[in-house]
């Protein structure tokens, strides 16, 4: 077994680029020796540095932390790096969960979506829902793209937007009865966590596919439902995505649900 390794052996040995060696060297990390061709030559005593340093740079550790390892190994150094090591394995741990609990939500609310009831109003009793509100208004479909990557941003470690029917948009009431069924107002994200409620009781909904204009469709109808079954329209109209242009191409295959709050006269 030969006790020398060139830069390219060591760079494809270890998946690490000769960019990255130099900048270790530089750091004082690894030192190669010069061959008579002033070839950096890397010794066999300096692969064990690579594999500390590989393993540590995977886990997110500092230059400067994996330095100061380097330069000052003891049993009680090593245990406390591997003492480290672990609660970042945690802490990534934890945040696999956290995901994987999210993508299984998502995935459960999208098979939801398709098996949604479409052009049948109901009354449905719904709790108060946490959510993250944006209250600015939009016209074009391309600036409510803009709105929720605002949403998405109070959250990013968990709030998605491929898979998640829990976006929407607001339409005053008084739009609405006058005709005007994309008047939007604010958009929303419900989330658990969110700093702001959407007033629980009892909603009208119905579920529609295609484009949003047919708003002017099925508002006119929620609105003359209520006045048939005497009930009292007491909140906005909730837009509600529930698979749109970021879940399918298809215009046919997009879903949108209605929800007006009301009481009873």
């Amino acid at each position: 077994m030969k006790h020398f390794y060139r830069i390219g052996e060591i760079s494809k040995l270890y998946g690490i680029g000769p960019d990255s060696l130099r900048y270790y060297e530089e750091l004082g990390l690894i030192h190669p020796q010069r061959s008579e061709n002033q070839y950096r030559m890397y010794h066999i005593h300096d692969l064990w540095r690579l594999n500390v340093i590989r393993d540590l740079r995977n886990l997110g550790f500092s230059m400067e932390r994996i330095q100061a390892y380097l330069d000052d190994r003891s049993l009680a150094s090593t245990e406390a790096m591997l003492t480290e090591e672990l609660a970042v394995i945690k802490t990534r741990m934890d945040a696999l969960e956290r995901l994987k609990a999210n993508l299984e939500d998502r995935l459960s609310t999208l098979r939801e979506v398709q098996s949604q009831p479409l052009h049948v109003i109901c009354e449905k009793e719904l709790p108060a829902r946490r959510c993250y509100t944006i209250r600015s208004g939009y016209e074009q479909d391309e600036e409510m793209d803009l709105l929720i990557k605002q949403l998405l941003n109070q959250n990013p470690e968990k709030l998605y937007i491929i898979g998640s029917n829990r976006i929407g948009s607001v339409i005053p009431l008084s739009e609405a009865e006058n005709g005007h069924f994309r008047a939007y107002s604010q958009v929303f994200l419900i989330d658990k966590d969110g700093d702001e409620t959407i007033p629980g009781g009892l909603y009208l909904s119905v579920s529609y596919e295609g484009d949003c204009a047919r708003n002017a469709d099925f508002i006119p109808a929620l609105l003359q439902y209520a006045r048939e079954h005497k009930l009292t329209p007491a909140g906005p109209v909730l837009e509600l995505l529930l698979a749109d242009i970021h879940q399918t191409e298809t215009e046919q295959e997009r879903k949108t649900e209605l929800q007006l709050l009301c009481s009873t006269c």
